[in-house]
């Protein structure tokens, strides 16, 4: 069974006019997963995380700067790209909650894997700041939360949003127990994830140009990516799912289709079931057009519901 997380205050959490990062992509998603297809799919809210659960990543003079940033009314900015209103505080714990939760769900086999549905995004959130839309890095810390509440050794991120997730790798960077692979376009923001950039062995990236396709994104997984995950042999699976490699999206020129979505999503799932019975949490990232976020959301939680 599938689960989906989701939370109403994530619809809330709204940095501005005309930012891409805009509610509306939450609202593209669900009504995309509400079609008939998917009603034998769980819902469960999100909870709300508990500051140990986001200390497991993010000290806590940072999360005490992120707390006393939080306005009461209007917009603070916290960095050029990223700001908060009174509703985002709310809305990223409810993210990190919801990937924590789905972790311990899918890990009491209540769920073969799980998809969050949920806002902010969380992937270029290093440790000591927040940046690129995102506050918390939600999918690091669930990566922390399956091995501090399950005692699990090793735990795999893959992340195949089109900007690289500079935060989850700085994260992992000094820990040959976490595992995480990249696909990305380069150079892109932020800037970071060349194939030089492997932390302790366990960093692995694979940069595709500007105008790469899914040809292009299907060797980098083929070749490079799934090999280096079966050598890891993690036993807990989690994804930075973002939809903004699609060829309609505006914020990069990578070229990829649906189905180049749907067949990472079944590959990392087949990976799944060889390495850590199937265990996988997926939590969304980017995706800024609309209909190609909502089209690739829906073929990868049916790629889910299909295992």
């Amino acid at each position: 069974m599938t689960l989906i997380f989701e939370h109403d205050i994530c619809l809330e959490h709204d940095m501005g006019a005309g930012h891409p990062e805009g509610p509306d992509r939450l609202r593209a998603i669900q009504l995309a997963l509400a079609a008939p297809e998917f009603a034998a799919v769980e819902r469960r809210t999100a909870p709300l995380a508990s500051w140990p659960q986001v200390a497991l990543v993010h000290p806590q003079y940072y999360i005490d700067q992120v707390v006393a940033a939080a306005p009461a009314q209007g917009v603070v900015q916290l960095d050029p790209d990223t700001a908060m209103n009174p509703a985002s505080l709310a809305a990223a714990q409810r993210a990190v909650g919801a990937v924590c939760a789905a972790v311990d769900a899918v890990m009491a086999g209540q769920a073969k894997n799980a998809f969050c549905a949920v806002r902010p995004p969380g992937h270029h959130a290093e440790p000591e700041r927040s940046m690129g839309f995102c506050i918390f890095n939600s999918v690091a810390i669930g990566a922390q939360h399956a091995r501090a509440a399950h005692n699990l050794k090793r735990v795999a991120v893959v992340d195949f949003d089109v900007h690289h997730g500079n935060g989850t790798q700085a994260a992992f960077w000094d820990d040959a127990d976490l595992f995480y692979a990249s696909t990305h376009q380069m150079p892109l923001y932020p800037g970071s994830g060349a194939t030089s950039e492997t932390g302790a062995g366990n960093i692995h990236n694979f940069p595709l140009p500007p105008g790469a396709g899914g040809m292009a994104f299907r060797d980098a997984f083929t070749d490079g990516l799934l090999p280096a995950l079966d050598a890891f042999e993690p036993e807990f699976l989690l994804l930075s799912a973002g939809f903004d490699g699609h060829v309609d999206d505006p914020l990069a020129q990578l070229r990829l289709e649906t189905e180049d979505y749907a067949w990472a999503s079944r590959e990392l799932l087949a990976l799944a079931a060889r390495h850590c019975h199937g265990r996988l949490v997926s939590s969304l990232e980017g995706g800024y057009d609309l209909a190609a976020l909502a089209a690739a959301s829906a073929a990868h939680v049916r790629a889910l519901m299909a295992v």
